[in-house]
Protein backbone atom coordinates (compact mmCIF):
# COMPACT_ATOMS: atom_id res chain seq x y z
CA UNK A 1 0.00 0.00 0.00
CA UNK A 2 1.16 3.33 -0.47
CA UNK A 3 1.83 5.71 2.50
CA UNK A 4 -0.77 8.57 0.70
CA UNK A 5 -3.73 5.13 -0.08
CA UNK A 6 -6.52 5.56 2.28
CA UNK A 7 -7.11 3.29 5.27
CA UNK A 8 -9.88 1.67 5.33
CA UNK A 9 -11.41 1.00 8.92
CA UNK A 10 -13.23 -2.51 9.06
CA UNK A 11 -14.95 -2.12 12.18
CA UNK A 12 -16.34 1.18 11.18
CA UNK A 13 -20.37 1.69 11.82
CA UNK A 14 -22.09 4.90 13.47
CA UNK A 15 -22.96 4.74 16.92
CA UNK A 16 -25.44 2.35 17.86
CA UNK A 17 -25.36 0.84 14.52
CA UNK A 18 -25.26 -2.80 14.16
CA UNK A 19 -21.76 -3.97 13.65
CA UNK A 20 -20.26 -7.19 11.89
CA UNK A 21 -19.97 -9.98 13.81
CA UNK A 22 -22.65 -8.92 16.73
CA UNK A 23 -26.65 -10.31 16.38
CA UNK A 24 -28.66 -10.44 14.45
CA UNK A 25 -25.47 -10.76 11.95
CA UNK A 26 -26.50 -8.81 9.20
CA UNK A 27 -23.16 -7.57 8.13
CA UNK A 28 -21.74 -10.59 8.52
CA UNK A 29 -20.77 -13.65 11.07
CA UNK A 30 -17.42 -12.35 11.72
CA UNK A 31 -15.63 -8.90 12.36
CA UNK A 32 -12.57 -9.88 10.52
CA UNK A 33 -12.43 -9.77 7.21
CA UNK A 34 -10.62 -12.51 4.97
CA UNK A 35 -11.08 -14.38 1.52
CA UNK A 36 -14.01 -16.94 1.04
CA UNK A 37 -12.71 -20.93 0.29
CA UNK A 38 -12.54 -21.01 -3.04
CA UNK A 39 -14.00 -24.03 -4.78
CA UNK A 40 -14.78 -25.33 -8.50
CA UNK A 41 -17.66 -27.41 -9.58
CA UNK A 42 -16.30 -30.46 -11.49
CA UNK A 43 -16.38 -33.90 -12.08
CA UNK A 44 -17.09 -36.04 -15.28
CA UNK A 45 -16.53 -39.42 -16.67
CA UNK A 46 -14.67 -42.30 -14.90
CA UNK A 47 -13.07 -41.39 -11.76
CA UNK A 48 -9.48 -41.30 -13.09
CA UNK A 49 -10.78 -38.61 -15.45
CA UNK A 50 -12.48 -36.29 -12.50
CA UNK A 51 -9.10 -36.87 -10.50
CA UNK A 52 -7.20 -35.28 -13.38
CA UNK A 53 -9.27 -32.69 -13.22
CA UNK A 54 -9.21 -31.67 -9.17
CA UNK A 55 -5.66 -32.17 -9.67
CA UNK A 56 -5.59 -29.54 -12.14
CA UNK A 57 -7.90 -27.52 -10.20
CA UNK A 58 -5.70 -27.80 -6.96
CA UNK A 59 -2.24 -26.52 -8.79
CA UNK A 60 -4.42 -24.00 -10.13
CA UNK A 61 -4.71 -22.75 -6.36
CA UNK A 62 -8.64 -24.62 -5.21
CA UNK A 63 -8.79 -24.65 -1.88
CA UNK A 64 -12.31 -26.53 -1.78
CA UNK A 65 -13.65 -28.77 -4.50
CA UNK A 66 -16.87 -29.69 -5.10
CA UNK A 67 -17.73 -33.21 -6.90
CA UNK A 68 -20.22 -33.91 -9.41
CA UNK A 69 -22.15 -36.75 -9.61
CA UNK A 70 -24.13 -38.07 -12.75
CA UNK A 71 -27.69 -38.81 -12.26
CA UNK A 72 -27.48 -42.65 -11.77
CA UNK A 73 -25.08 -41.42 -8.91
CA UNK A 74 -27.78 -39.27 -7.29
CA UNK A 75 -30.34 -41.57 -7.69
CA UNK A 76 -28.17 -44.70 -6.21
CA UNK A 77 -28.65 -46.18 -9.62
CA UNK A 78 -24.97 -48.83 -10.60
CA UNK A 79 -23.44 -47.70 -14.02
CA UNK A 80 -24.14 -51.16 -14.76
CA UNK A 81 -28.16 -51.00 -14.20
CA UNK A 82 -30.03 -51.36 -17.42
CA UNK A 83 -31.89 -47.69 -16.33
CA UNK A 84 -28.74 -46.41 -16.04
CA UNK A 85 -27.82 -46.59 -20.22
CA UNK A 86 -26.52 -43.42 -21.44
CA UNK A 87 -26.26 -40.83 -18.75
CA UNK A 88 -23.15 -42.50 -16.90
CA UNK A 89 -20.37 -40.43 -16.23
CA UNK A 90 -22.55 -37.36 -18.55
CA UNK A 91 -23.51 -34.67 -16.47
CA UNK A 92 -21.20 -35.79 -13.18
CA UNK A 93 -18.88 -38.24 -12.85
CA UNK A 94 -19.86 -41.83 -11.95
CA UNK A 95 -19.55 -43.92 -8.16
CA UNK A 96 -20.72 -47.07 -7.66
CA UNK A 97 -18.34 -47.87 -4.49
CA UNK A 98 -15.55 -47.25 -2.25
CA UNK A 99 -13.36 -48.00 -4.78
CA UNK A 100 -14.04 -45.46 -6.98
CA UNK A 101 -13.47 -42.91 -4.31
CA UNK A 102 -10.03 -44.41 -3.62
CA UNK A 103 -9.23 -43.36 -7.56
CA UNK A 104 -11.23 -40.04 -7.40
CA UNK A 105 -9.05 -39.10 -3.97
CA UNK A 106 -5.64 -40.82 -5.38
CA UNK A 107 -2.94 -38.63 -5.05
CA UNK A 108 -5.16 -36.09 -3.04
CA UNK A 109 -3.78 -35.90 0.68
CA UNK A 110 -7.47 -35.39 2.19
CA UNK A 111 -5.95 -33.77 5.40
CA UNK A 112 -4.64 -30.85 2.59
CA UNK A 113 -8.45 -29.94 1.46
CA UNK A 114 -10.60 -27.56 2.97
CA UNK A 115 -13.59 -28.88 1.99
CA UNK A 116 -14.60 -31.51 -0.25
CA UNK A 117 -18.22 -31.00 -1.36
CA UNK A 118 -20.93 -33.11 -3.37
CA UNK A 119 -24.18 -33.07 -5.21
CA UNK A 120 -25.26 -35.61 -3.38
CA UNK A 121 -28.57 -35.56 -1.48
CA UNK A 122 -31.08 -38.72 -1.88
CA UNK A 123 -27.63 -40.12 -0.84
CA UNK A 124 -25.71 -38.00 1.49
CA UNK A 125 -25.63 -40.76 3.92
CA UNK A 126 -23.79 -42.77 1.80
CA UNK A 127 -21.44 -40.14 0.34
CA UNK A 128 -20.60 -39.11 4.30
CA UNK A 129 -19.86 -43.10 4.91
CA UNK A 130 -18.00 -42.91 1.61
CA UNK A 131 -15.52 -40.71 2.75
CA UNK A 132 -15.56 -42.03 6.47
CA UNK A 133 -14.61 -45.11 4.97
CA UNK A 134 -11.62 -43.78 2.63
CA UNK A 135 -10.25 -42.00 5.61
CA UNK A 136 -10.03 -45.30 7.71
CA UNK A 137 -8.22 -47.21 4.88
CA UNK A 138 -6.05 -44.66 4.70
CA UNK A 139 -5.17 -44.14 8.53
CA UNK A 140 -5.82 -40.31 8.67
CA UNK A 141 -8.88 -39.10 10.92
CA UNK A 142 -12.02 -38.08 9.51
CA UNK A 143 -11.64 -34.98 11.43
CA UNK A 144 -8.49 -33.86 9.59
CA UNK A 145 -10.16 -32.68 6.58
CA UNK A 146 -13.26 -30.80 5.49
CA UNK A 147 -16.19 -32.79 4.35
CA UNK A 148 -19.28 -30.72 3.07
CA UNK A 149 -22.70 -32.69 2.34
CA UNK A 150 -25.27 -30.90 0.58
CA UNK A 151 -27.57 -33.92 1.93
CA UNK A 152 -30.66 -31.52 1.11
CA UNK A 153 -33.44 -34.27 -0.04
CA UNK A 154 -36.41 -32.19 0.58
CA UNK A 155 -35.86 -29.62 -2.18
CA UNK A 156 -35.34 -32.40 -4.27
CA UNK A 157 -39.22 -32.85 -4.30
CA UNK A 158 -39.36 -29.27 -4.84
CA UNK A 159 -36.75 -28.42 -7.97
CA UNK A 160 -34.18 -30.84 -8.95
CA UNK A 161 -36.11 -34.09 -8.78
CA UNK A 162 -33.51 -36.17 -7.85
CA UNK A 163 -35.76 -38.24 -4.48
CA UNK A 164 -35.49 -41.66 -4.63
CA UNK A 165 -37.99 -42.44 -1.34
CA UNK A 166 -41.08 -41.17 -0.17
CA UNK A 167 -40.58 -37.59 1.92
CA UNK A 168 -40.63 -39.08 5.23
CA UNK A 169 -38.11 -41.80 4.96
CA UNK A 170 -35.92 -39.30 2.75
CA UNK A 171 -36.13 -36.82 6.09
CA UNK A 172 -34.92 -39.73 8.14
CA UNK A 173 -32.26 -41.11 6.27
CA UNK A 174 -30.61 -37.06 6.12
CA UNK A 175 -31.10 -36.66 9.78
CA UNK A 176 -29.09 -40.05 10.31
CA UNK A 177 -26.52 -38.04 8.45
CA UNK A 178 -26.65 -34.90 10.34
CA UNK A 179 -27.00 -36.40 13.70
CA UNK A 180 -24.06 -38.78 12.97
CA UNK A 181 -22.00 -35.94 11.93
CA UNK A 182 -23.07 -33.70 15.27
CA UNK A 183 -21.95 -36.54 17.69
CA UNK A 184 -18.95 -38.43 15.52
CA UNK A 185 -17.71 -35.76 12.92
CA UNK A 186 -18.44 -32.21 13.94
CA UNK A 187 -16.22 -30.31 11.97
CA UNK A 188 -17.89 -31.33 8.50
CA UNK A 189 -20.87 -29.87 7.19
CA UNK A 190 -23.64 -32.83 6.99
CA UNK A 191 -25.87 -30.46 5.58
CA UNK A 192 -26.44 -27.74 2.97
CA UNK A 193 -29.56 -25.75 3.35
CA UNK A 194 -30.27 -25.41 -0.90
CA UNK A 195 -31.91 -22.71 -1.94
CA UNK A 196 -29.89 -22.92 -5.28
CA UNK A 197 -31.71 -25.28 -6.87
CA UNK A 198 -34.89 -23.13 -5.80
CA UNK A 199 -33.85 -20.11 -7.54
CA UNK A 200 -32.33 -22.11 -10.32
CA UNK A 201 -36.32 -23.54 -10.62
CA UNK A 202 -37.65 -20.07 -10.87
CA UNK A 203 -38.00 -18.81 -7.07
CA UNK A 204 -37.71 -15.57 -5.89
CA UNK A 205 -34.76 -14.19 -3.83
CA UNK A 206 -37.66 -14.48 -0.99
CA UNK A 207 -38.86 -17.58 -1.88
CA UNK A 208 -35.18 -18.92 -2.59
CA UNK A 209 -34.76 -18.14 1.56
CA UNK A 210 -38.33 -18.78 2.69
CA UNK A 211 -38.92 -22.43 0.82
CA UNK A 212 -34.79 -22.82 2.05
CA UNK A 213 -35.19 -21.83 5.43
CA UNK A 214 -38.64 -23.94 6.12
CA UNK A 215 -36.98 -27.26 4.85
CA UNK A 216 -34.22 -26.40 7.35
CA UNK A 217 -36.89 -26.62 10.00
CA UNK A 218 -37.96 -29.81 8.95
CA UNK A 219 -34.70 -30.98 9.70
CA UNK A 220 -33.88 -29.12 12.98
CA UNK A 221 -37.52 -29.60 14.09
CA UNK A 222 -36.50 -34.11 13.31
CA UNK A 223 -32.73 -33.45 15.20
CA UNK A 224 -34.59 -31.93 18.55
CA UNK A 225 -36.69 -35.21 18.21
CA UNK A 226 -33.82 -36.84 18.84
CA UNK A 227 -32.72 -35.57 21.67
CA UNK A 228 -30.10 -33.42 19.67
CA UNK A 229 -29.33 -29.65 20.51
CA UNK A 230 -29.70 -26.91 18.11
CA UNK A 231 -26.95 -25.34 19.49
CA UNK A 232 -24.37 -28.64 18.79
CA UNK A 233 -26.19 -29.39 15.10
CA UNK A 234 -26.76 -25.68 13.65
CA UNK A 235 -23.01 -24.35 14.09
CA UNK A 236 -22.15 -27.46 11.58
CA UNK A 237 -24.82 -26.51 8.84
CA UNK A 238 -24.43 -24.07 5.41
CA UNK A 239 -26.61 -22.52 3.56
CA UNK A 240 -26.26 -23.11 -0.27
CA UNK A 241 -27.65 -19.93 -2.01
CA UNK A 242 -27.45 -18.73 -5.51
CA UNK A 243 -26.38 -15.39 -7.08
CA UNK A 244 -27.68 -13.93 -9.89
CA UNK A 245 -26.62 -10.59 -11.77
CA UNK A 246 -29.15 -8.10 -10.20
CA UNK A 247 -26.47 -6.58 -7.66
CA UNK A 248 -27.90 -4.79 -5.38
CA UNK A 249 -31.01 -7.41 -4.79
CA UNK A 250 -28.51 -9.97 -4.22
CA UNK A 251 -26.34 -8.44 -1.81
CA UNK A 252 -29.39 -7.32 0.04
CA UNK A 253 -30.82 -10.95 0.32
CA UNK A 254 -27.83 -12.46 1.56
CA UNK A 255 -28.13 -9.79 4.52
CA UNK A 256 -31.65 -10.59 4.77
CA UNK A 257 -30.84 -14.12 5.06
CA UNK A 258 -28.31 -13.64 7.81
CA UNK A 259 -30.76 -11.62 9.96
CA UNK A 260 -33.72 -13.88 9.38
CA UNK A 261 -31.85 -17.11 10.53
CA UNK A 262 -30.17 -15.56 13.48
CA UNK A 263 -34.31 -14.45 14.37
CA UNK A 264 -35.37 -18.00 13.32
CA UNK A 265 -33.04 -19.35 16.02
CA UNK A 266 -32.88 -17.02 19.03
CA UNK A 267 -36.71 -16.81 19.00
CA UNK A 268 -37.58 -20.60 17.54
CA UNK A 269 -35.40 -22.16 18.89
CA UNK A 270 -34.04 -20.52 22.04
CA UNK A 271 -30.35 -21.03 21.05
CA UNK A 272 -27.69 -19.70 23.55
CA UNK A 273 -24.38 -20.50 21.30
CA UNK A 274 -23.89 -17.61 19.17
CA UNK A 275 -22.58 -20.08 16.35
CA UNK A 276 -25.77 -21.33 16.14
CA UNK A 277 -27.26 -17.86 15.24
CA UNK A 278 -24.50 -17.40 12.89
CA UNK A 279 -25.47 -17.90 8.97
CA UNK A 280 -22.41 -19.48 6.90
CA UNK A 281 -22.99 -19.12 3.25
CA UNK A 282 -22.22 -20.95 0.18
CA UNK A 283 -22.60 -18.67 -3.01
CA UNK A 284 -22.73 -20.50 -6.56
CA UNK A 285 -23.17 -18.02 -9.75
CA UNK A 286 -26.46 -18.86 -11.39
CA UNK A 287 -26.15 -21.20 -14.07
CA UNK A 288 -29.63 -19.73 -15.08
CA UNK A 289 -28.19 -16.24 -16.09
CA UNK A 290 -25.45 -18.35 -18.31
CA UNK A 291 -26.35 -18.18 -21.78
CA UNK A 292 -25.77 -20.45 -24.97
CA UNK A 293 -25.77 -17.21 -27.07
CA UNK A 294 -22.91 -15.62 -27.00
CA UNK A 295 -21.36 -17.69 -24.53
CA UNK A 296 -18.38 -14.58 -23.58
CA UNK A 297 -20.81 -13.38 -22.37
CA UNK A 298 -20.91 -15.24 -19.45
CA UNK A 299 -17.58 -14.06 -18.10
CA UNK A 300 -19.10 -11.27 -17.42
CA UNK A 301 -21.90 -12.53 -15.73
CA UNK A 302 -20.25 -14.87 -13.48
CA UNK A 303 -18.06 -11.23 -12.64
CA UNK A 304 -20.35 -9.59 -11.35
CA UNK A 305 -22.18 -12.45 -9.46
CA UNK A 306 -19.10 -13.36 -7.77
CA UNK A 307 -18.69 -9.57 -6.67
CA UNK A 308 -21.41 -9.58 -5.44
CA UNK A 309 -21.40 -12.95 -3.28
CA UNK A 310 -17.66 -11.12 -2.08
CA UNK A 311 -19.41 -7.52 -1.12
CA UNK A 312 -21.96 -9.96 0.49
CA UNK A 313 -19.50 -11.59 2.73
CA UNK A 314 -20.14 -15.22 1.87
CA UNK A 315 -17.79 -18.07 3.05
CA UNK A 316 -17.44 -20.31 -0.22
CA UNK A 317 -18.13 -19.55 -3.28
CA UNK A 318 -17.89 -21.54 -7.07
CA UNK A 319 -17.91 -19.46 -10.10
CA UNK A 320 -19.50 -20.71 -13.01
CA UNK A 321 -17.38 -21.11 -16.16
CA UNK A 322 -18.73 -19.79 -18.93
CA UNK A 323 -19.22 -22.82 -21.17
CA UNK A 324 -21.28 -24.33 -18.68
CA UNK A 325 -24.98 -23.54 -20.85
CA UNK A 326 -23.06 -25.95 -23.83
CA UNK A 327 -21.83 -28.83 -21.44
CA UNK A 328 -19.11 -29.72 -18.78
CA UNK A 329 -16.99 -27.18 -18.51
CA UNK A 330 -13.41 -27.29 -20.35
CA UNK A 331 -10.33 -27.47 -18.11
CA UNK A 332 -9.48 -23.71 -19.82
CA UNK A 333 -13.21 -22.63 -19.28
CA UNK A 334 -12.61 -23.62 -15.51
CA UNK A 335 -9.30 -22.60 -14.88
CA UNK A 336 -10.92 -19.26 -15.91
CA UNK A 337 -13.88 -19.37 -13.32
CA UNK A 338 -11.25 -19.95 -10.71
CA UNK A 339 -9.27 -17.17 -12.18
CA UNK A 340 -11.96 -14.53 -11.43
CA UNK A 341 -12.42 -15.38 -7.88
CA UNK A 342 -8.67 -15.16 -7.59
CA UNK A 343 -8.80 -11.62 -9.13
CA UNK A 344 -11.72 -10.65 -6.83
CA UNK A 345 -10.00 -11.84 -4.01
CA UNK A 346 -6.56 -10.42 -4.34
CA UNK A 347 -6.32 -7.59 -6.68
CA UNK A 348 -9.72 -5.79 -5.36
CA UNK A 349 -9.94 -4.98 -1.97
CA UNK A 350 -13.20 -6.66 -1.35
CA UNK A 351 -11.39 -8.31 1.42
CA UNK A 352 -10.03 -5.93 3.29
CA UNK A 353 -13.26 -4.29 5.01
CA UNK A 354 -16.60 -6.21 5.81
CA UNK A 355 -20.24 -5.30 4.30
CA UNK A 356 -18.89 -2.32 2.52
CA UNK A 357 -22.17 -1.67 1.20
CA UNK A 358 -23.28 -1.14 4.93
CA UNK A 359 -25.50 2.07 5.04
CA UNK A 360 -26.43 2.42 1.40
CA UNK A 361 -29.70 3.82 0.93
CA UNK A 362 -30.66 1.02 -1.64
CA UNK A 363 -29.08 -2.24 -0.19
CA UNK A 364 -30.22 -0.79 3.69
CA UNK A 365 -34.42 -0.01 2.55
CA UNK A 366 -33.49 -3.60 0.29
CA UNK A 367 -32.62 -5.82 3.26
CA UNK A 368 -35.12 -4.67 5.30
CA UNK A 369 -37.61 -5.14 3.05
CA UNK A 370 -36.66 -8.60 1.75
CA UNK A 371 -36.07 -10.32 5.90
CA UNK A 372 -39.85 -9.07 6.00
CA UNK A 373 -41.03 -10.53 3.29
CA UNK A 374 -38.95 -13.98 4.02
CA UNK A 375 -40.17 -13.61 7.48
CA UNK A 376 -43.89 -13.29 6.38
CA UNK A 377 -43.66 -16.14 3.74
CA UNK A 378 -42.24 -18.47 6.60
CA UNK A 379 -44.53 -17.71 8.34
CA UNK A 380 -47.42 -18.59 5.55
CA UNK A 381 -45.66 -21.81 5.34
CA UNK A 382 -45.72 -23.11 8.89
CA UNK A 383 -49.19 -21.83 9.05
CA UNK A 384 -49.81 -24.55 5.87
CA UNK A 385 -48.15 -27.28 7.65
CA UNK A 386 -44.45 -26.67 7.20
CA UNK A 387 -42.30 -27.92 4.78
CA UNK A 388 -43.32 -31.89 4.41
CA UNK A 389 -46.79 -30.79 4.09
CA UNK A 390 -46.44 -28.77 1.27
CA UNK A 391 -43.96 -30.92 -0.47
CA UNK A 392 -46.84 -33.74 -0.28
CA UNK A 393 -49.54 -31.02 -1.70
CA UNK A 394 -47.40 -29.87 -4.60
CA UNK A 395 -47.87 -26.00 -3.31
CA UNK A 396 -44.12 -25.66 -3.30
CA UNK A 397 -43.84 -26.92 -7.01
CA UNK A 398 -47.04 -25.03 -7.98
CA UNK A 399 -45.40 -21.51 -6.65
CA UNK A 400 -41.79 -22.48 -8.74
CA UNK A 401 -43.95 -23.24 -11.79
CA UNK A 402 -45.76 -20.25 -11.53
CA UNK A 403 -43.45 -18.18 -10.81
CA UNK A 404 -41.11 -19.88 -13.42
CA UNK A 405 -43.61 -19.34 -16.25
CA UNK A 406 -43.55 -15.52 -15.58
CA UNK A 407 -39.82 -15.28 -15.44
CA UNK A 408 -40.17 -16.91 -19.12
CA UNK A 409 -43.18 -14.47 -20.55
CA UNK A 410 -40.90 -11.78 -19.20
CA UNK A 411 -37.92 -12.59 -21.21
CA UNK A 412 -40.14 -13.32 -24.51
CA UNK A 413 -41.43 -10.54 -24.31
CA UNK A 414 -38.99 -8.17 -23.33
CA UNK A 415 -39.30 -7.01 -20.20
CA UNK A 416 -36.81 -8.52 -18.85
CA UNK A 417 -33.91 -8.36 -21.02
CA UNK A 418 -31.05 -11.07 -21.76
CA UNK A 419 -27.68 -9.40 -23.65
CA UNK A 420 -27.44 -11.51 -26.81
CA UNK A 421 -30.43 -13.40 -26.59
CA UNK A 422 -33.31 -10.86 -26.66
CA UNK A 423 -31.76 -7.77 -26.93
CA UNK A 424 -28.68 -7.43 -29.52
CA UNK A 425 -28.27 -11.07 -31.01
CA UNK A 426 -25.62 -12.15 -33.00
CA UNK A 427 -23.67 -14.81 -34.24
CA UNK A 428 -21.70 -16.54 -31.97
CA UNK A 429 -18.14 -17.33 -32.62
CA UNK A 430 -17.66 -21.03 -32.61
CA UNK A 431 -16.29 -22.29 -29.46
CA UNK A 432 -14.65 -25.75 -28.40
CA UNK A 433 -17.26 -28.16 -26.52
CA UNK A 434 -16.28 -30.48 -23.56
CA UNK A 435 -17.50 -34.11 -25.16
CA UNK A 436 -17.37 -37.11 -22.94
CA UNK A 437 -15.87 -39.98 -24.74
CA UNK A 438 -18.64 -42.40 -25.73
CA UNK A 439 -16.30 -45.26 -24.09
CA UNK A 440 -16.37 -44.49 -20.79
CA UNK A 441 -19.48 -45.86 -20.14
CA UNK A 442 -18.30 -49.20 -21.16
CA UNK A 443 -15.48 -48.71 -18.55
CA UNK A 444 -17.52 -47.86 -15.94
CA UNK A 445 -19.69 -50.70 -16.54
CA UNK A 446 -16.70 -53.21 -16.17
CA UNK A 447 -15.23 -51.11 -13.47
CA UNK A 448 -18.18 -52.53 -11.52
CA UNK A 449 -17.98 -55.93 -12.43
CA UNK A 450 -14.56 -56.17 -11.39
CA UNK A 451 -14.94 -54.66 -8.35
CA UNK A 452 -18.24 -57.40 -7.35
CA UNK A 453 -15.46 -60.12 -8.67
CA UNK A 454 -12.43 -59.54 -5.69
CA UNK A 455 -14.51 -58.01 -2.92
CA UNK A 456 -15.87 -60.87 -0.27
CA UNK A 457 -19.25 -61.42 -1.28
CA UNK A 458 -19.79 -62.90 2.05
CA UNK A 459 -18.74 -59.98 3.68
CA UNK A 460 -20.94 -58.27 1.74
CA UNK A 461 -24.10 -60.10 2.55
CA UNK A 462 -23.30 -59.82 6.16
CA UNK A 463 -23.15 -56.29 5.79
CA UNK A 464 -26.60 -55.36 3.81
CA UNK A 465 -28.38 -58.07 6.72
CA UNK A 466 -26.98 -55.93 9.19
CA UNK A 467 -28.02 -52.70 7.34
CA UNK A 468 -31.56 -54.50 6.79
CA UNK A 469 -32.13 -55.39 10.13
CA UNK A 470 -30.91 -51.60 11.89
CA UNK A 471 -33.45 -50.12 9.18
CA UNK A 472 -36.34 -52.33 10.41
CA UNK A 473 -35.60 -51.73 14.09
CA UNK A 474 -35.88 -47.66 13.27
CA UNK A 475 -32.04 -47.38 13.86
CA UNK A 476 -29.77 -44.98 12.18
CA UNK A 477 -27.96 -46.37 8.75
CA UNK A 478 -24.93 -44.93 9.03
CA UNK A 479 -22.70 -47.13 11.23
CA UNK A 480 -24.22 -50.21 8.77
CA UNK A 481 -23.90 -48.27 6.01
CA UNK A 482 -20.21 -47.43 6.54
CA UNK A 483 -19.55 -50.90 7.43
CA UNK A 484 -21.51 -51.68 4.30
CA UNK A 485 -19.47 -49.43 1.58
CA UNK A 486 -16.51 -50.42 3.23
CA UNK A 487 -16.94 -54.07 2.39
CA UNK A 488 -17.55 -52.85 -1.05
CA UNK A 489 -21.14 -52.54 -1.39
CA UNK A 490 -22.42 -50.88 -4.21
CA UNK A 491 -24.31 -47.58 -4.05
CA UNK A 492 -26.97 -49.15 -5.91
CA UNK A 493 -27.12 -52.43 -3.70
CA UNK A 494 -27.36 -50.44 -0.38
CA UNK A 495 -30.20 -48.34 -1.90
CA UNK A 496 -31.99 -51.36 -3.15
CA UNK A 497 -31.68 -52.95 1.04
CA UNK A 498 -33.85 -49.39 1.51
CA UNK A 499 -36.63 -49.53 -1.06
CA UNK A 500 -37.28 -53.28 0.08
CA UNK A 501 -38.37 -51.00 3.80
CA UNK A 502 -39.70 -47.75 2.36
CA UNK A 503 -40.83 -48.14 -1.74
CA UNK A 504 -39.90 -45.51 -4.42
CA UNK A 505 -41.39 -42.20 -4.32
CA UNK A 506 -44.29 -42.20 -6.59
CA UNK A 507 -45.40 -38.44 -7.70
CA UNK A 508 -49.15 -37.16 -7.29
CA UNK A 509 -51.22 -35.03 -9.10
CA UNK A 510 -49.99 -32.15 -7.92
CA UNK A 511 -46.47 -33.39 -9.25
Amino acid sequence: MRGDDPILRVDYAPDGAERPGEFPYTRGVSADPKAWVMGQYAGFGTPAESNARFKALLDAGVTGFSVALDLPTQMGIDSDDPTALGEVGRVGVAIDSLADIEILMDGIPLEQITQVRTTANSIGYIWAALFVALAEKRGVPPTAFGMFIQNDVLKEFIARGTQIFPPEPSLRLAVDCIEYCARELPTWTPLAMSGYHIRESGASAVQEIAFTFANARAYLDECVRRGLSVDVVAPTLFTFLAITTDVLQEAAKFRAARRVWARLMREHYATRDPRAEQLRIFAFTAGSTLTAQQPLNNVVRATIEGMTAALAGVQTMHVSAYDEALGVPTEAAATLALRTQQVLAFETGLTSVVDPLAGSYAVEALTDELAERIWGLMDQIEGRGGALVCIASGAFSEELSDAAYRQALAIESGERVVVGVNRYPAASEPLEVFRIDPAVEAAQVASVAAVRERRDQAAVDRALSALRADVAAGRSVMPATIAAVTAYATIGEIVGVLREAFGSWQPTSAF
